[in-house]
């Protein structure tokens, strides 16, 4: 009789946070902060979500859009953290990799990476680097024996457009000249059209599931060189690894070391987070409401005609993963400094 009791008190405890979430959230505005520019893959993401999300959480708040890009999504995660409330009616989209200017020290950043109330992401990914095709580089072997150093276009030291060129100088001897400026991904793109830069490292996910990269693979004008999975993506069969060109090229331990902290972020996908000090259980009804919109049929049939992998990371294991990422030794945050062109 006592277990029973127990059970049912439990059932009404939870019908009653129900409730409570339910009630706070109806009639609200959800703002979902995008920190890179519109059109990129991080954008597009966010978008799909936001169309989506405010029918699972309890109460259907409306989900509204803002992007605001700088340094990488810094400024974006910045105001998550210490501007928006911590009352479940703001989230972020930003860009992964910013935790290496934590490690690193940059002064610009005002968070503290595994304080975020992190609540899931869509996929989990790996990163590709080409090269325009009337470029004289073939593979690595040419591009470490290249007279003039590649030039790639970056959009800030957290993007993959920066730390991919310099971690592959780190350990393979690759070297690169970073163009640096760019908005986003999409002005980058037209870059790459315009001439001004000739090489880009974008996520795989991002180059198979949107253009202009589909188009250029067709028409061939771009050319894959390296991929950075521990296995090669089936996509890119003949596409050498990071892992098979260190072994190759006899890279240190240490630079092995590296390039796992540094390609962590890829795997860390397309976060969505919020702010510190969220109360438990409206963070666990966001991400409750988070893992229902991406089993969506809806969101997946669309993600199915965009081409879009979905490879989900619960809050729950965003939040190990970032706690994990940034408790690094002393050797390995120097090295993090020279692949933050911090030297």
């Amino acid at each position: 009789m006592k277990k029973f009791i127990f059970a049912v008190s439990l059932l009404l405890l939870a019908g009653s946070a129900s409730q409570a979430q339910e009630n706070f959230y109806q009639g609200r505005t959800v703002k979902l902060i995008i920190g890179s520019t519109t059109g990129g893959g991080y954008d597009l993401w966010a978008r799909l979500l936001a169309q989506y999300l405010g029918r699972h959480i309890p109460g259907k708040p409306d989900i509204i859009v803002q992007n605001m890009p700088g340094a990488g999504s810094l400024v974006a995660a910045n105001y998550v953290y210490n501007v928006a409330k911590p009352d479940g009616l703001t989230l972020g989209a930003v860009l992964p990799a910013i935790y290496f200017d934590q490690l690193v020290g940059r002064s610009e950043v005002q968070f503290d990476w595994a304080k975020f109330g992190w609540v899931g992401s869509p996929e989990q990914n790996d990163i590709l680097h080409f090269v325009r095709s009337d470029t004289p580089y073939r593979n690595a072997e040419d591009l470490r024996n290249a007279k003039e150093p590649q030039r790639c276009g970056s959009s800030g030291t957290g993007t993959t457009g920066h730390y991919v060129p310099r971690l592959l100088e780190e350990t393979l001897a690759i070297k690169t000249r970073i163009v640096g400026g760019y908005q986003g991904g999409s002005e980058i793109d037209l870059a790459i059209e315009r001439g001004e830069v000739h090489c880009w490292s974008p996520l795989i996910a991002t180059f198979f599931g949107r253009e202009p990269y589909i188009g250029w693979l067709k028409k061939g004008f771009v050319r894959v060189l390296i991929q950075t999975g521990r296995k090669r993506d089936p996509r890119l069969p003949d596409v050498l690894t990071i892992y098979e060109l260190m072994e190759q090229y006899k890279t240190p331990e240490a630079g092995k070391r590296l390039a796992k902290v540094v390609l962590t972020a890829a795997t860390l996908g397309r976060p969505i987070v919020t702010t510190p000090g969220l109360p438990a259980e409206r963070l666990k009804t966001l991400r409750e409401a988070y893992a229902r919109t991406l089993a969506d049929a809806e969101l997946l049939a669309e993600t199915r005609k965009r081409r879009w992998d979905v490879s989900p990371l619960t809050g729950e294991e965003l939040e190990a993963l970032a706690k994990e990422v940034v408790t690094q030794p002393p050797q390995v945050i120097e090295r993090m400094k020279w692949v933050m062109g911090r030297d």
